[in-house]
């Protein structure tokens, strides 16, 4: 089976079933999306929220036009597809048209400059690209670049520019019905971009075989069930929103894909849309914890009776946040998932809702998953020893497209290298200690700052907290903490002087040396992009900034 036979499946035992429900909050975007059936749900202030559904038996036609559409214009089987757009009601339409038409999606990072999305669709060699009005002046820049590979441009809205086609305009004249193309479970499906924190972001390149598998360890892991209702706040460009979203496919349940990470909207969704099941990254957790805790959110006004399952993924998971939560909500379950893009997405590793007492550990090998920590000779490291954890699985990416030197640097032997350091406990659980790459060597010691991350998150007045390592004379490397403080919290009277008081408890070689209150930057998947802050602050322009804040 393949991923299509899924929607395929549902369409027909589900059809009149609601897949999807799209909730937008911006005035201005709703005015430019083609579904012009949106309810006005709720208008307030400078904004008003808009709702949208889409039954299983839609979602199916609307890929089917897709995939026909893009066979009349001379796709085949193997040409890459590129998707340039916000999380909406098209996006996964358009994305399984792509999959049933035989090509393979190359989903791209609506963050992109344009640049960067010359680079990417061109890398891929993308001869289709499907992109909305937020994206139209950055194509614009590039478009003449783009066209030594893109043979149609589709914009999908309103008031498209001259040099594009409509989407909608075409679709209208596509059939509906499911296209005939041989697809088997080892053809190529789809391109995902890394997050490129270390430089150009490399194409991962996905089977039918790796994006079934996922749905099966989705489902395997939180138990999906007709009646859930899944809410997905990251974008889908990224494998761990989509392919936690395929439990809701392998379920016929409802996704609610909802823009924007206020607190607020994001409670009222939960208790408007009856949300059974939430995935959260760190930030967003401390951001409702936080709102709850000042005061800018009435428990006691929602219906949050629903939910059954928080879960976590995408960085180390801090105890102290797991523990706040569930201080709130006792009754929900929780779930740490571990996974990359080169095993797409999550579940690779995951705690289980039976192990909550194990939070801190991402857990144990996924469900048809292999785990192994090694050291730099391949060989497994002893129990508690520090060493680089390697995956085994159906979801192994089949390469870096076009980079035989980084696939063989990262699959060996049928394992996959992931580049984070972990060790493993006495009852056979994986604690992520940290990035290979992040490991901060001072006075000869190693020091992982996750571990002094998590040391500072227990402090309610701190929103992030990244520590980097800086170069010095005397001990090779010192670490630095940038610190993130909640907005309302900004003016009070904390100080590099407070934070030098609460280390105390730390052993003096893991103590911060310097502490910069500024905001920490991450990517649109959550993992916080230290390269920038390591460019940001050098040792030459250290206390200056210090000064400043």
């Amino acid at each position: 089976m393949i991923i299509t036979d899924l929607l395929e499946r549902n369409a027909v035992a589900h059809g009149k079933r609601v897949a999807l429900v799209d909730i937008n909050p911006e005035k201005d975007q709703a005015k430019n999306l083609l579904w012009q059936e949106y309810s006005l749900v709720e208008s307030g202030g400078n904004a008003a929220i808009f709702r949208k559904e889409l039954t299983w038996a839609q979602f199916d036609m609307r890929a089917n036009a897709c995939a026909n559409l893009l066979r009349a214009h001379g796709i085949r089987k193997g040409d890459k597809v590129g998707i340039l757009l916000l999380n909406s009601l098209e996006w996964l339409p358009i994305y399984f048209g792509i999959l049933k038409a035989g090509a393979i999606a190359v989903p791209l990072n609506f963050r992109y400059d344009a640049d960067e999305i010359a680079y990417a669709v061109t890398w891929a060699e993308c001869k289709v690209l499907f992109f909305s009005q937020e994206f139209t002046s950055r194509v614009a820049l590039v478009r003449v670049q783009l066209e030594t590979s893109v043979k149609h441009f589709y914009y999908v809205g309103l008031d498209k520019p001259e040099w594009a086609a409509s989407y909608e305009l075409n679709m209208a004249d596509a059939h509906t019905s499911k296209p005939s193309v041989d697809i088997n479970e080892d053809d190529n499906a789809a391109i995902y971009y890394s997050s490129g924190t270390t430089g150009r972001p490399k194409a991962i390149l996905h089977t039918h075989a790796s994006l079934y598998s996922s749905a099966i360890t989705e489902q395997a892991h939180h138990d999906q069930e007709l009646d859930d209702v899944f809410l997905l706040l990251p974008p889908l460009y990224h494998t761990g929103a989509k392919m936690h979203w395929f439990g809701s496919l392998m379920s016929a349940s409802k996704g609610v894909l909802l823009k924007g990470t206020d607190p607020k909207l994001i409670f009222d969704t939960l208790s408007s849309e009856k949300v059974t099941i939430i995935w959260l990254l760190v930030p967003w957790a401390q951001d409702l914890i936080h709102a709850i805790e000042i005061g800018n959110v009435d428990l006691d006004s929602l219906d949050l009776s629903a939910i059954r399952l928080m879960h976590m993924g995408a960085q180390p998971i801090p105890p102290s946040l797991i523990k706040r939560w569930k201080e709130i909500f006792p009754n929900h379950s929780y779930d740490t998932n571990y996974g990359l893009s080169e095993s797409i997405g999550p579940g690779a590793v995951h705690l289980g809702i039976e192990n909550e007492h194990k939070v801190g550990a991402i857990g144990k090998a996924g469900h048809d998953w292999l785990t192994r920590i090694v050291d730099e000779h391949c060989e497994d490291v002893a129990q508690g020893d520090v060493g680089e954890l390697i995956l085994q699985g159906p979801g192994l990416m089949k390469e870096y497209y076009k980079d035989a030197e980084s696939t063989a640097a990262t699959l060996k032997d049928g394992w996959l290298y992931t580049g984070d350091m972990a060790k493993l406990d006495e009852d056979g659980f994986i604690h992520l200690v940290d990035r290979k790459k992040d490991v901060i060597i001072t006075g000869g010691e190693n020091l992982y700052p996750v571990e002094i991350e998590n040391f500072f998150r227990k402090e309610a007045y701190i929103k992030d907290i990244a520590v980097i390592g800086m170069a010095d004379k005397r001990l090779g490397e010192i670490a630095v903490a940038v610190i993130e403080l909640h907005e309302d919290d900004a003016g009070q009277s904390i100080d590099a002087a407070e934070l030098e008081r609460i280390s105390q408890a730390l052993p003096r070689y893991k103590r911060p040396r310097h502490y910069i209150f500024d905001k920490v930057p991450r990517n649109g998947t959550g993992k916080i992009e230290k390269p920038k802050l390591r460019e940001k602050y050098d040792a030459t322009n250290l206390v200056a900034r210090e000064t400043e804040s």
